[in-house]
């Protein structure tokens, strides 16, 4: 049985090589609960990455790091194992699809609520999603997201606002309220987290606390590590 796996995520096209480091110490952190595996990580904005982390795996199992099964995880991902040569290797579901993402984005808001002495039921939570202006998956991916939040966090209200589409996140932040805080629905915290997310936030006069991206929770490492090995079980 192959014990190869690969972990893929967008990347930053403005900053490649920053994005490929940061990937490559999640990774780092996964393989620590992953004893016996070859696992590697790429970036598919940094030019020829992707084939260098293929180099040598066998039937990889390959772990989407996107917070939507869209374009990139659906077209684009296959298209670029191919290029590489790369055979028997399978996809797992991409990270904003798992179950467990939503109980680790609720535990943080609750912690959070809990630092600033506010009760949930006072709260209201911004959630911060991409969009497209092309596709719908990323959109209904975060709402099913923000449901299964809401399912778990009994805040007064959760809004969800976009960065690519409507509603917009600067709509959606303004008049949240004196206890409101955000967390950003992506993997990491690249450009639209440290750019487009503050902007939107300060043009809405948001003044509650942004969490960080749901992708760098310190639980997040377990999760895929767990994605990985268990898909290992049933294959």
């Amino acid at each position: 049985m192959s014990r190869d796996a690969l972990i893929v995520a967008h990347g930053q096209p403005s900053d490649p090589a920053s994005a490929e480091a940061d990937l490559a110490g999640l990774a780092k952190a996964v393989a620590a609960h992953l004893p016996g595996w070859r696992l590697r990580s790429a970036t598919l904005a940094a030019p020829d990455a992707l084939a260098q982390a293929v180099g040598g795996l066998t039937s990889a199992r390959v772990l989407p790091f996107f917070m939507a099964d869209g374009w990139f995880t659906r077209v684009e991902l296959p298209r670029r194992l191919a290029e590489t040569g790369a055979e028997g290797f399978s996809c797992l579901p991409a990270f904003g699809l798992m179950p467990e993402v939503a109980r680790i984005a609720a535990g943080a808001a609750r912690s959070e609520i809990a630092a600033q002495g506010w009760q949930a039921r006072d709260c209201t939570l911004v959630l911060a999603a991409h969009g497209s202006g092309r596709s719908r998956a990323p959109a209904e991916a975060a709402g099913r997201l923000r449901d299964a939040i809401a399912e778990v966090l009994p805040v007064h209200s959760i809004r969800l606002g976009f960065i690519e589409e409507d509603p917009a996140l600067e709509d959606v932040a303004r008049d949240a309220g004196p206890k409101a805080l955000c967390l950003p629905l992506f993997v990491a915290r690249w450009g639209h987290v440290v750019s487009d997310i503050p902007a939107a936030l300060a043009a809405a006069e948001f003044s509650g606390p942004c969490l960080p991206p749901v992708g760098t929770l310190p639980e997040v490492p377990a999760l895929l590590a767990r994605a990985i090995s268990m898909d290992a079980l049933t294959a």
